[in-house]
């Protein structure tokens, strides 16, 4: 069945291409262009234009995170008047949820302080509960406004002790110590203790959310309160302001961080923070800091799992890493004994067997008792009707699907492997582009469309190998046969770009081996946004079906 996107090489060069291939005459003047105007040879619609299966998101810095956490405790200290650091912890504690911290807030303001580790709760005194009740009230009004002024108890306490009181420190028991440092919980212990003990909760622990060290106290530290324990500890404190941008990226859906090691970026997308827009689009973004940290905002896959959506996706890789096709192995390989159920793999030609386990002796072929065949053994090529009908039908059914499986995983896993020897594949462009260099009269940026293909030929095995995921899980009948279609032509086209790429180069055919290229690339381009744009459109459309139940689909 032929697709109603299968296009020749031909179908492609319209007027618009024209104007990006390279003819002789620009071929004499091209050493005059630079790296930008050369990538215009594979431009292939106008930047801006945001394709189907692209979605809107923005990279954000540590620093810009930082503002964004920075308005947000503004506005919570403007509205309670309150200090930056206790809103801070207020909006730490809801996970960065202002409107649910304003609503609490409001119902109770005493209870939420307590929660959020800004004071003790208060105790009930049963002598008192009558006579104390205005007492309370006012308590309670100063609760509410926990305000840091010169009227309250500082949150930070720095004391030098007299000469005869000697402070000894809980922790250490070091009676030489000359200050100590508590919260409002007053528990006090010596400065070189809560430096230790602030450090160690960071660097160790991970921790954003410090409490005292007093017994069963929860009372929170400030960030103010940990950056003068932290004294002159500069990387602690710089891991802490991490582990704060960390928190408030992880209570926001429409924030994620960076998976790549030591990256430090967050890339915000509001179109991706909703389940059920995951059965729509494929998330895919970029970090700010590198081009090559791709990763899927919707899902935990830190690749590129275009066109399949992240219910899809997750399915396959599951199977993959399973023990389920060990289990269709099995099945379609062993036999059970009919005495003990043992299982067993036959390692002969003879189809005489003995059950090692219970030395019960049957015929493989029709699992009877041997003691029945006799010299005639090859009575059982009879087909009875009536035995084994069940299991030899789920021995079947195992065999055929063990057989799909493995020819979607064959086919995904080849396009993987090929992917990873990208590396020698560019070590081995760059060292052609260097030997067209010094054979010809093309300078470097011109012998660049090597590396530009290279770069093709990867982005797409990325998008076959996802293919096949997708395949596989795709219910039979005319959209499947469409989609498989797009599929074969972009195979194909990748395959022949693969072959220009590692021919022998011979100093004559360059000026042809560069046009072939070119074309080529350009060709296998489109193809790919071909398989892209109608896979998107497909689930847009609610066009596909599935043969499992799949996460967010009806």
């Amino acid at each position: 069945m032929s697709s109603d996107n299968e296009y020749s090489d031909q179908d492609y060069y319209d007027d618009e291409d024209e104007d990006v291939l390279l003819d002789d005459a620009e071929d004499e003047s091209a050493s005059e262009m630079d790296v930008d105007a050369f990538d215009t040879d594979y431009r292939l619609s106008a930047k801006g234009n945001r394709k189907i299966y692209e979605v809107e998101y923005e990279s954000l810095s540590q620093g810009d995170i930082e503002k964004l956490m920075k308005d947000d405790v503004d506005n919570v200290s403007g509205i309670f008047g309150v200090d930056e650091d206790t809103a801070s912890l207020l909006l730490r504690h809801f996970e960065w949820n202002k409107e649910k911290l304003i609503e609490k807030f409001m119902d109770n303001a005493a209870a939420v302080n307590a929660a959020a580790g800004l004071s003790v709760p208060e105790k009930p005194h049963p002598d008192r509960s009558q006579s104390s009740g205005v007492r309370r009230s006012t308590r309670q009004n100063s609760a509410d406004k926990v305000k840091t002024s010169s009227k309250t108890k500082s949150i930070i306490e720095r004391i030098s002790p007299p000469v005869e009181e000697r402070f000894v420190c809980p922790i250490c028991f070091d009676d030489s110590q000359t200050e100590y440092l508590s919260l409002s919980c007053d528990h006090k212990f010596c400065t070189d203790c809560w430096n230790a003990y602030i450090a160690s909760k960071i660097k160790t622990e991970a921790e954003q959310w410090i409490t005292c060290m007093g017994e069963d106290c929860k009372i929170v530290a400030p960030n103010a309160f940990i950056r003068k324990s932290l004294k002159n500890d500069s990387k602690s404190w710089q891991r802490f302001q991490e582990l704060l941008v960390r928190h408030f990226v992880s209570c926001n859906q429409s924030l994620k961080y960076c998976p790549y090691p030591s990256c430090t970026y967050t890339v915000s997308c509001p179109s991706a923070s909703s389940k059920s827009s995951l059965t729509q689009i494929v998330p895919i973004v970029v970090c700010g800091q590198s081009p090559t940290h791709k990763f899927c905002f919707g899902c935990n896959i830190d690749d590129d799992h275009r066109p399949v959506v992240c219910g899809v996706a997750r399915l396959w890789m599951q199977k993959c890493q399973d023990d389920s096709e060990t289990a269709n192995w099995i099945k379609s390989n062993t036999k059970e004994c009919s005495k003990c159920q043992s299982t067993i793999e036959k390692n002969g030609g003879c189809n005489h067997m003995t059950c090692k386990k219970c030395k019960y002796e049957f015929c493989w072929v029709c699992m009877g008792p041997w003691s029945e065949h006799g010299t005639a053994w090859y009575s059982c090529n009879r087909y009875d009707e009536k035995a084994s009908i069940d299991a030899r039908d789920a021995q079947s059914k195992s065999r055929a699907s063990l057989e799909r499986y493995l020819h979607y995983y064959n086919r995904w896993a080849n396009h993987e492997q090929s992917a990873k020897l990208s590396v020698e594949l560019y070590a081995k462009t760059e060292k052609k582009m260097e030997e067209m260099q010094m054979s010809s009269d093309l300078t470097w940026i011109e012998v660049q469309f090597m590396k530009k293909a290279a770069d093709e030929v990867f982005k797409c095995r990325m998008t076959l190998k996802w293919t096949y995921a997708m395949a596989y899980y795709l219910d039979s009948g005319n959209q499947k046969e469409l989609y498989e279609d797009n599929q074969r032509d972009l195979e194909r086209a990748v395959e022949e770009l693969s072959e220009l790429i590692e021919q022998p180069l011979d100093p004559e055919v360059v000026p042809s081996l560069r046009q072939k290229v070119t074309d080529k690339t350009v060709y296998v381009q489109k193809r790919n946004e071909i398989v892209l744009e109608d896979t998107a459109k497909g689930f847009l459309e609610g066009r596909w079906s599935w043969n499992v139940p799949v996460e967010g689909f009806d």
